[in-house]
């Protein structure tokens, strides 16, 4: 406490959402916008220390955001409530990627799918398989999940990627999935899969455009590769 009564954070917070108003979020470092994030959460303590934990322990802010629920109650500080206030963030954070790609006249932005993608799955402690199905004008009719593994496999058949764009009446995907391991360099089993899938869509005139990996680290196209 300070000489008036009140808790000594109440000035820090009052700072850092000052310095926010003024310089924006991306201006501060991960522990800093994740406080932010942690005030409305944590009303009645010091959230520097839980923010500070919270990044040591999952890597960044966005690794924080993606942690499954109950890995982020591990932490000191952290209860059920808090731990799904974040998660309800990060259910924001891709509704608003979503709407980012949703809402352009087609999927040509490159960045916005691929901002996209990873904050479906950069940080997954699991390897998780999606689809973008396109039409003619490339406009994403749907995304979804085809597969989830382990955290160095997921398992695709190439027949059902093909069957699920016929039923969508798609004339073009985007595969993405993601490396827990943080690096997306794509394996000899990655290449063999997509040739896969794309010489068995070629079969019904669907077109495969790019397999993306994504990871911690960056992401890789295999299409910019030169790999299909």
């Amino acid at each position: 406490m300070d000489d008036g009564g009140a808790p000594h954070f109440l000035g820090h917070r009052e700072r850092l959402v000052a310095r926010f108003v003024e310089i924006g979020g991306e201006a501060l470092p991960d522990y800093e916008l994740l406080e932010l994030v942690l005030f409305k959460a944590l009303p009645r303590r010091d959230v520097k220390p839980v923010a500070k934990a919270l990044i040591a322990r999952f890597g960044g802010f966005a690794g924080v955001l993606a942690a499954p629920l109950d890995r982020l109650t591990e932490v000191e500080g952290v209860g059920r409530s808090t731990a799904i206030h974040l998660k309800a963030i990060e259910a924001a954070a891709q509704r608003q990627a979503r709407g980012a790609i949703e809402a352009r006249t087609s999927l040509t932005s490159f960045t916005a799918v691929l901002d996209y993608c990873r904050s479906r799955m950069a940080h997954s402690d699991r390897e998780h398989f999606r689809i973008l199905f396109l039409d003619k004008r490339n406009q994403l009719i749907r995304d979804e999940k085809q597969a989830e593994g382990t955290v160095d496999h997921v398992p695709v058949y190439p027949r059902e990627v093909v069957r699920r764009a016929l039923e969508l009446a798609a004339t073009a995907v985007i595969l993405v999935h993601n490396h827990p391991s943080g690096d997306p360099t794509p394996s000899q089993a990655d290449v063999k899969m997509t040739r896969e899938v794309a010489a068995a869509a070629a079969t019904v005139g669907v077109v495969v455009h790019d397999h993306l990996i994504v990871a911690r680290d960056g992401h890789a196209s295999l299409k910019g590769l030169g790999l299909i």
